[in-house]
C-alpha cells in the first residue's frame, strides 16, 4: 500500500502498533490498555488510539469516560492518564449514542486521529482494533507507516480460527504480525492456587508455533482484571505485582524486544536507500 503524499503521522512515533483480534469478546482491549500501561512503566512514552470506532471502550478502562477533548488552537490534545496519552471515539460521542458509519468515513476518521492530533513525543502509540477483518485495518495501512500487529485470542478452537484468518489479514496488509497473545489462558484458585483450563490449553500457543509468528505469553482468568477494567484501574496500575500483572509486564518485553528486532531488519534492508521525503 503506497503511502506517499499522505502527511498523517503520530507526532514522531515510529512505533504504531496495531493490536487486534479475529473476534470480539476475547479481552483485545484489556490487552490492548494494560500493554499500553506496562511499556509506559517500562519506561517508554505511550500513547493509545481506541480505533474501534463502534465499541470505543478505552476511555472506561482508563477512568476517563467523563473526559472532553481540548485543544491547542490548531489541533486535537489528547487526554492523559496514568502517563498514557489517549484519544478516542468516546470522548466525542455519549455513552449510549450508537455510531452508524460506512467505510469512507471510518477512514475519515481514522486519519483524522493521526493528522489532527497532537501527539507528543511517542515511543509506541498502540492502536485498538474493531474485532474481525474489516474497514478500520485496510484504513490503518493506508494511512501511517504501522510497525506491526499483535492478535489476542483464546484457547478454544472457535477463537483460534479466527485469529488465524486476522493474521492473514495483516499480512495481506503488509502489516508484520509481532505476536499473539493468549487471553484467558487458564484460571488459578485464588485459596489452593490449582490452575484449570476452562477454555482449553496451549491453543494459543500452537497456532503461533504452526504460522511461524511469536508468542508473547498467557494471560489468566484473574476477576480483579476485569474489576480493574470496570472500575477504570487496569490490573497493571492495582496489582502490578500479581502473576496477572507480571504476565502484562512480560508480554510488554517481549513485544518491546520483537519491535527492535523489526526494526533493526528494517534498517538492514533499508541500508543504502535514500530516505523518502514526504510530500507536503
Amino acid at each position: 500500500m503506497s503511502r506517499e503524499g499522505s502527511d498523517a503521522r503520530a507526532g514522531g512515533g515510529e512505533n504504531i502498533i496495531a493490536v487486534g483480534a479475529g473476534k470480539g469478546g476475547v479481552g483485545k482491549t484489556t490487552v490492548a490498555v494494560n500493554l499500553a500501561l506496562a511499556l509506559a512503566r517500562c519506561g517508554s512514552r505511550v500513547g493509545i488510539l481506541d480505533g474501534d470506532i463502534y465499541g470505543p471502550n478505552v476511555p472506561i478502562m482508563l477512568g476517563l469516560s467523563a473526559t472532553q477533548l481540548t485543544t491547542d488552537g490548531k489541533r486535537i490534545v489528547p487526554a492523559e492518564k496514568h502517563g498514557v496519552q489517549v484519544v478516542s471515539m468516546g470522548f466525542l460521542t455519549s455513552d449510549d449514542a450508537p455510531v452508524i458509519w460506512r467505510g469512507p468515513m471510518l477512514h475519515g476518521a481514522i486519519q483524522q486521529f493521526f493528522r489532527d492530533v497532537a501527539w507528543r513525543d511517542l515511543d509506541y502509540l498502540i492502536v485498538d482494533m474493531p474485532p474481525g477483518t474489516g474497514d478500520v485495518a485496510l484504513s490503518l495501512s493506508q494511512t501511517v507507516p504501522v510497525v506491526g500487529s499483535i492478535v489476542v485470542t483464546t484457547p478454544q478452537r472457535v477463537s483460534l480460527a479466527d485469529t488465524l484468518r486476522a493474521v492473514r489479514m495483516y499480512q495481506k496488509l503488509n502489516i508484520t504480525p509481532i505476536g499473539l497473545v493468549e487471553n484467558m489462558s487458564y484460571y488459578a484458585c485464588p485459596n489452593c492456587h490449582h490452575e484449570a483450563d476452562i477454555f482449553g490449553h496451549g491453543g494459543g500457543e500452537k497456532l503461533a508455533e504452526q504460522m511461524e509468528v511469536p508468542f508473547l505469553g498467557r494471560l489468566p482468568v484473574y476477576q480483579p482484571i476485569r474489576e480493574g477494567g470496570d472500575a477504570g484501574v487496569p490490573i497493571v496500575i492495582s496489582e502490578p505485582g500479581s502473576s496477572a500483572g507480571r504476565a502484562f509486564m512480560l508480554a510488554a518485553e517481549r513485544t518491546a524486544a520483537q519491535v527492535s528486532i523489526l526494526a533493526h531488519k528494517s534498517a538492514e534492508a533499508n541500508k543504502g536507500k535514500i530516505p523518502l521525503i514526504p510530500v507536503r
